[in-house]
């Protein structure tokens, strides 16, 4: 059994957000390994999707809390499923890497990002993380809004891509095989060379949704 767990911030005004790649990820694996539909388990603070990659049985996992309490809903679903950190790949977003570009790791530091301070705290640090680029604003204060802002339109050319890609790919990071899933997402999805001019902030956002 394995978890896969595609992080973001729930709820409409998010759905399109940087910060919600994961999410985004999460949708297209359970849409192309037909996964059954998407459920929401309040007392595993997510919603939940059972089935099978490449032959293994899978959970989806896509946490309904915000994103700084991510590893809330994943030690819940963990200790429902019995599963380790070893057998966990949390996918999202990478400021870190340019836009489309994505790296796997086991293990590691959270790099600022509080979805994964928050899953580190509550099960280690020995799981996977599938880091999606999506590229840096340039300036240390605008991370907040840029994460926080929708993909714009003009991105959708290479983030579809990615998605489709990393959803083609899913089943070779079962088995050890995390650098042929690298090269076939490159391969399908080429990443681009720099994030494109962030939006400007927006005053509504809470920093509790980061």
């Amino acid at each position: 059994m394995y978890v896969f767990a595609g992080l973001g911030n729930p709820g409409a005004r998010y759905a399109n957000n940087r910060h919600n790649i994961g999410y985004l990820v999460a949708d297209e694996i359970a849409r192309r390994y037909g996964f059954e539909e998407f459920r929401s388990r309040s007392r595993l603070s997510g919603e939940i999707a059972e089935g099978r990659i490449g032959g293994a049985r899978a959970v989806l996992l896509k946490p309904t809390t915000f994103m700084n309490e991510s590893g809330r809903a994943l030690g819940a679903v963990m200790r429902f499923y019995k599963v380790t950190p070893a057998e966990v790949f949390v996918f999202h977003d990478e400021l870190d890497l340019a836009p489309g570009k994505v790296r796997v790791k086991r293990g590691g530091g959270s790099a600022g990002h509080n979805g994964l301070k928050s899953i580190t705290s509550h099960i280690g640090a020995n799981y996977w993380r599938v880091r999606m680029g999506i590229g840096h604003p340039g300036d240390k204060g605008r991370v907040h809004s840029y994460v926080l802002s929708d993909f714009f339109k003009a991105e959708s050319a290479w983030l579809d891509k990615l998605v489709d890609a990393t959803g083609d790919a899913a089943s070779l990071l079962l088995g050890g095989k995390e650098n042929d899933f690298m090269t076939r997402v490159a391969y399908l999805a080429p990443p681009l060379a720099k994030a494109m001019k962030p939006a400007k902030p927006n005053k509504n956002e809470i920093n509790e949704e980061e």
